[in-house]
């Protein structure tokens, strides 16, 4: 099951639908992250899904110019980018969860800093125009490259350089003091 995402594309195109098994299997996790930590773990799930709908109903518009893994996280984050601006006009939170992997038996110390943390990071994180968070939490949480980061979001290098940039900037201004 060697299959690089290229074969498995071209096999769904050539009528073998259960090629995109191992393409959802591949993706999901990272685009769940990225849902995840864009609009909340609530909706993450939804995202997920329509994401891999619309991914495989439109896979022939997919092009190779980009990768498979940076044309779905594109799909995800549009979703994502969608869901926010209607967040926007109700005036509900634009973010209510950011997760990481729970360590065993913390201690209430740790439990106490990382409490306080985490409501600094999101009331941070909150502070990010929409665009600024997809940018921050691709290249801090899910580590990607500026090149791919500009993918995504479908800006230029340079325009995704900036945007990491001044989310970083708002960010560390944001939390400076607080811990």
């Amino acid at each position: 099951m060697g299959d690089t995402d290229q074969d498995l594309v071209a096999r769904v195109r050539a009528g073998d639908s259960g090629a995109f098994r191992p393409l959802v299997e591949r993706h999901a996790p990272g685009v769940f992250r990225l849902a995840c930590r864009m609009t909340g773990e609530t909706d993450a799930e939804d995202v997920v899904q329509e994401t891999l709908l619309r991914a495989f109903r439109q896979l022939d518009k997919y092009e190779s110019r980009s990768s498979f893994g940076t044309w779905i996280h594109r799909i995800a984050a549009n979703l994502c980018f969608d869901l926010l601006r209607v967040r926007a006009r109700r005036r509900a939170p634009a973010l209510d969860d950011v997760r990481e992997p729970a360590c065993p038996a913390p201690r209430p110390d740790r439990i106490a800093i990382a409490t306080q943390a985490r409501a600094g990071v999101l009331e941070a994180l909150d502070g990010l125009t929409v665009r600024e968070r997809a940018a921050f939490l691709l290249r801090h949480w899910e580590g990607f490259g500026i090149d791919r980061i500009a993918e995504v979001l479908e800006i230029s290098e340079t325009a995704a350089k900036n945007t990491v940039f001044r989310a970083v900037r708002k960010m560390r201004a944001s939390l400076a003091g607080r811990f």
